[in-house]
């Protein structure tokens, strides 16, 4: 299940463009590893927004939670898709601001959706930083 949440690398960039919605887990980092490693923790019925957790911890959005966000806050559409090149299954991604284009990775050849999809979301989170 844990491949449900967008990694923390990801998170934490969300939580500085200021993605604060309820979510059903947190990153936290762990003591172990010099608190330089982070440990997915999954809370049913907790709110763990990143306004309520501590520095260097962020919430944990779900891939779905995520990409909702980027469409409500930013008019932004990431989306992947699928393709056959010579009998080979194929994923791109693109990235749309209303009927605009923004991105579109075609070349790529992403072999597994799960790729093209953290891709795309680190995409829509570079559009956001530049404007």
């Amino acid at each position: 299940m844990t491949q449900e949440f967008i990694p923390y690398e990801q998170a934490l960039k969300l939580k500085e463009l200021g993605f604060d919605e309820p979510c059903i887990g947190k990153w936290l980092s762990n003591l172990q590893s010099n608190w330089k490693e982070y440990t997915l923790v999954l809370e049913m019925g907790k709110d763990n927004r990143n306004a309520y957790l501590l520095e260097g911890a962020c919430s944990a959005p779900l891939y779905q939670q995520a990409f909702r966000w980027f469409r409500e806050k930013y008019n932004l559409l990431g989306y992947v898709s699928q393709a056959t090149i010579s009998k080979d299954k194929v994923f791109m991604f693109t990235c749309n601001e209303g009927n605009d284009t923004l991105v579109e990775d075609i070349d790529s050849d992403f072999k597994t959706y799960e790729e093209a999809e953290l891709v795309c979301l680190k995409n829509l989170i570079e559009i956001v930083k530049n404007k």
